[in-house]
């Protein structure tokens, strides 16, 4: 499971800091003031004033007292009491008023700080969504937001894979267990038919289990990239599905020009063959044709799959790469395959950073369309 929460010493909030550091700023921005103040008036005023010459003003008269002229020692009486209240003042001012701007401030934060324990405590249905400007509390809002979208469609999805697997495995081991128990109770029966059976079913499960680790390991993006030529990879996929075209009356048109990827050589041997494995199957009865040709676009690999069969609707191609869908329907064929072909390809086209595209031809069948970079993604490298 997830690791455990670190423990840390408690200390004082983020909340508490920005009112110290904005009063703080106040008080040195007062103090400032107040001290070019003194350096460029109170200095300049001497400490002892007279008047020049000894002689009284033009106002003076007889009967009234010589004009009061303040020195230095005067202004700071009246000037240091008053600059130290206005200092008290702003200090007073900065705390509340910094705790108020702060408050509001770190408000989005904490709606963020919410939403992350309650994704932490398991629910991912929750969105952040602040209102407002975009700023850098709104971005990273938003990035939450599509980070929790992206971690439950995850999560669902992968939710509906274990159910659809452990249905699929289900499956084959509740024949086996029925062959087993009419095996064990008619003993006359021919045992040939049974281990026929028995066989078959058997192939099924291992086919199903190996899909399932390649899919897994596709999903994880654990392999080793190294330059691939994707029109080898399809060379080698035709020559070994090409008994299988034959059987079934199906022609393959290849156009493979060369086409250097960089990715994983099993992975995308098994994408190749999956896409042509399935455009065999899923063909028309008799006389069905498939075209592979890949090309080299402006920094992209790409190869292109089509093959002719029955008319689609854009809704059923949509859910085509999803696990364990087989197309019009779910009846198992002899190749039909475990319904976790196209799944595969759509997981090993993500991990190598490219595209899959299914588009239903208007004369019936698919059109399958796989860009690769021809460089590693950023992520891998």
């Amino acid at each position: 499971m997830g690791e455990e929460a670190v423990h840390r010493a408690p200390g004082t909030s983020v909340r508490l800091r920005l009112t110290l550091s904005y009063a703080g700023f106040l008080v040195l921005a007062g103090g400032l003031l107040l001290a070019v103040v003194w350096v460029f008036l109170l200095r300049y005023v001497p400490e002892v004033i007279r008047s020049a010459q000894g002689v009284p003003g033009p106002d003076a008269g007889v009967g009234r007292p010589a004009e009061f002229v303040p020195n230095r020692s005067d202004l700071q009486r009246a000037f240091v009491p008053k600059a130290a209240a206005m200092l008290a003042l702003l200090l007073a001012l900065g705390l509340l008023g910094g705790w108020l701007l702060a408050g509001r401030m770190l408000a989005p934060l904490t709606r963020i700080t919410q939403a992350t324990r309650l994704a932490a405590d398991g629910s991912l249905s929750h969105r952040v969504r602040l209102p407002g400007r975009r700023d850098e509390f709104r971005e990273l809002a938003d990035s939450f937001d599509a980070m929790l979208a992206r971690l439950e469609g995850h999560l669902a999805e992968q939710q509906r894979f274990a159910a659809n697997a452990s249905h699929e495995l289900r499956t084959p081991l509740a024949i086996t267990q029925t062959l087993l128990e009419v095996a064990r109770h008619d003993p006359p029966r021919d045992p040939g038919e049974l281990l026929d059976r028995l066989h078959a079913v058997n192939a099924r499960a291992i086919d199903l289990t190996e899909a399932l680790l390649v899919l897994s390991r596709a999903d994880q993006g654990a392999f080793t990239r190294e330059p691939v030529d994707l029109s080898l990879l399809v060379e080698e996929a035709t020559e070994t599905l090409l008994p299988l075209a034959e059987a079934r009356g199906v022609t393959i048109d290849s156009c493979a020009d060369l086409t250097p990827v960089v990715g994983s050589p099993t992975l995308l041997l098994q994408l190749t063959t999956n896409l042509l494995h399935n455009a065999i199957v899923h063909n028309v009865p008799e006389h069905g044709t498939v075209r592979v040709t890949t090309a080299v676009g402006p920094g992209t690999a790409v190869l292109t799959v089509e093959n002719t069969g029955d008319v689609l609707t854009p809704e059923l191609v949509a859910t085509l790469p999803e696990p364990f869908q087989r197309g019009t329907d779910r009846i198992r064929t002899d190749h039909a395959g475990v319904g976790l072909g196209l799944a595969i390809v759509s997981s090993i086209t993500r991990v190598h950073g490219g595209s899959l595209d299914i588009v239903p031809r208007p004369a019936g069948g698919l059109r399958i369309t796989v860009q690769l970079p021809t460089q590693p993604p950023r992520a891998a490298a």
